[in-house]
C-alpha cells in the first residue's frame, strides 16, 4: 500500500497534465508562466517552510551529505568516462551526461512529503543545498569540455557563481537551514500562509511536469536515452547503496537518500543543453524515459 498512497498521486497528476495540455486547456505559454512563479517563488517558499520549520538539534547529518555527493560524483564521472566508448558525439555529450546524474526536484519532494513526511523533507532539503550547486559545476563544466569552445578558467567560474548565486531553490534551502538554526517554527499566521502556498505548490509543479514531457527525438536517439536511464535509475542507486553503507547511514536518511537517487533527471537539462549547444532532443527523450522509468526504481525502493 506504500507504494499506491507514495507513487499514485505523483503518477495521476503527471497524467493529467498531459491530458490537460493535449485537450488544449494549457498550452506552453501557460506551462512558461507556471514554471517560472513554482521556480522563483513557490519552490522555494516551500523549501524555505519545510527546513526552517523542522527541528536542526542535532545539526546536518554530514555522513548522509558527503555520501550522497560521492554518488553523485562517481556517477558523473562514470558518464564522462563511457562517452567515447559507446561512440556518442561531441553534440551529445554534454546532455547525455546530465541526464545520467541530475534530478527532478518536484517529483522528489512529492515523493518523499507523501513516503517519509517532513522530517524526510528536511534531509532532502539539506541534501539540496549541496547536490544543486554540485550538478552544475559537473554539468556546465561537461557542456563546454565538449563543446570543443576555448572558455577561459575567469570565465568559466563567472558562469557557474552566477547559476549557483541566482539558484532560488538553493537560497531557500540555506534560508532555511539558517532560520531553523535561529528559531524554533513559525508563528501560527506565517505557518498557514506557508502552508497555503505549499498545497498550490506541488500540484502545479507536476501538472506542467506532466504537460512538458515530450518524446521528441526518440527514434533517432533510442539508444543513448536508454544507456542514460540505465545509469540514472539502476547504476546510481547501486552506486548511493554502496556508499551509504561505507559511510554508515541508516534509517530515515538511507531510506530518503535512496529515493533521492532514484528520481528521475531533471527537465533543466533541456533548459541548459540549448543554451549551450547541446543536443535537446536527447535531452527531451531522456527526460521522458527517465520520468516513466522512475516509478520501477522509486518503488522498489519505498519496499526497503
Amino acid at each position: 500500500m506504500i507504494i499506491l498512497n507514495s507513487l499514485f498521486p505523483i503518477v495521476a497528476l503527471l497524467l493529467f497534465g498531459s491530458i490537460l495540455k493535449r485537450r488544449g486547456f494549457t498550452d506552453s505559454t501557460f506551462f512558461q508562466t507556471s514554471d517560472r512563479l513554482i521556480y522563483y517563488f513557490f519552490f522555494p517558499v516551500m523549501l524555505f517552510w519545510k527546513i526552517g520549520g523542522a527541528s536542526l538539534d542535532k545539526g546536518i547529518d554530514w555522513n548522509f551529505c558527503l555520501a550522497s555527493l560521492c554518488s553523485l560524483t562517481a556517477m558523473f564521472a562514470l558518464s564522462i568516462l563511457i562517452i567515447r566508448p559507446c561512440r556518442i558525439s561531441n553534440f551529445q555529450a554534454g546532455s547525455f551526461s546530465q541526464s545520467c546524474y541530475r534530478f527532478n526536484t518536484y517529483i522528489g519532494v512529492a515523493v518523499i512529503l507523501n513516503s517519509l513526511g517532513t522530517e524526510g523533507v528536511k534531509y532532502f532539503g539539506i541534501l539540496l543545498g549541496f547536490a544543486i550547486p554540485l550538478c552544475n559545476l559537473f554539468a556546465v563544466s561537461a557542456l563546454i569540455w565538449f563543446s570543443g569552445q576555448e572558455v577561459d578558467l575567469r570565465r568559466r567560474v563567472r558562469m557557474l557563481s552566477m547559476a549557483l548565486v541566482s539558484n532560488p531553490l538553493i537560497l531557500g534551502c540555506l534560508a532555511g537551514i539558517v532560520y531553523a538554526r535561529l528559531f524554533r517554527g513559525f508563528p501560527v499566521c506565517i505557518d498557514n500562509f506557508f502552508s497555503l502556498i505549499s498545497m498550490a505548490t506541488l500540484p502545479m509543479a507536476l501538472l506542467s511536469v506532466g504537460g512538458v514531457l515530450t518524446f521528441a527525438g526518440v527514434q533517432e536517439n533510442l539508444v543513448v536515452s536508454l544507456l542514460a536511464s540505465a545509469l540514472k535509475l539502476v547504476v546510481l542507486p547501486l552506486l548511493g547503496w554502496l556508499f551509504y553503507h561505507l559511510f554508515h547511514v541508516a534509517g530515515l536518511p538511507f531510506k530518503a537518500g535512496m529515493l533521492f537517487l532514484c528520481l528521475p533527471t531533471s527537465t533543466l537539462i533541456y533548459v541548459l543543453s540549448s543554451q549551450m549547444n547541446s543536443d535537446t532532443r536527447l535531452a527531451s527523450s531522456a527526460i521522458a524515459f527517465s520520468t516513466i522509468l522512475s516509478f520501477i526504481p522509486l518503488s522498489l525502493s519505498l519496499l526497503i
